[in-house]
């Protein structure tokens, strides 16, 4: 028995130092313009989301959503985050293939996330991929208010759906007004 637990420690150190040898060596793709296989995408969002669940404190968003906060937040999106995430005129985001890996367009494909996880993930940031930590570059209120914003993107009040109209010059997703969630 002992010389079988052996041999299966052996076995786990030379895959994992063999793995780190042929990425040392450079025979890892480091592309950033080409499509992640499935098991890399697969195996990195359950690392993100057990990461967050993990280490994300379950806070409660300060700030109302209330229709000005609510703009307030469209705002500070279509500044900082809609060239990666998707603009409201619902078309690709301009980075969204140039990144790696690729963003997730926002606008097509909102977030069904809770407010805390989406906060943390805009306040700190996702190691090893584009999007950076927001913590210095936009005040707590602003990060609170964009993560009303993204959370509730199927569901804005019709003042806020009015911006977006007027903003994108045209409607936004469709069942937005209906309450719908996009999947």
């Amino acid at each position: 028995m002992r010389n079988f637990l052996l041999g299966v420690v052996i076995t786990i150190l030379v895959l994992v130092f063999g793995a780190i040898g042929l990425a040392l060596l450079g025979f890892f793709p480091t592309q950033a313009n080409v499509a992640p296989p499935q098991f890399e995408t697969h195996i990195a969002m359950s690392a993100l989301d057990n990461s967050i669940e993990r280490h994300a404190p379950r806070l409660t968003n300060p700030v109302p959503p209330t229709d000005e906060n609510l703009i307030a937040g469209a705002k500070v999106y279509a500044m900082n985050c809609g060239v990666c995430h998707g603009d409201f005129d619902s078309k690709p985001a301009i980075l969204e293939k140039s990144l790696y890996p690729p963003p997730p367009n926002l606008i097509l494909h909102p977030l069904d996330d809770p407010e805390w996880h989406v906060y943390y993930v805009i306040r700190t940031g996702v190691r090893y991929t584009g999007m950076p930590s927001w913590d210095r570059a936009l005040t707590d209120p602003d990060v609170w208010k964009v993560t009303a914003f993204l959370t509730r993107i199927n569901k804005l009040p019709p003042a806020v759906q009015e911006y977006w109209k007027k903003t994108a010059g045209v409607a936004p997703p469709a069942g937005e007004s209906e309450g719908h969630e996009h999947k």
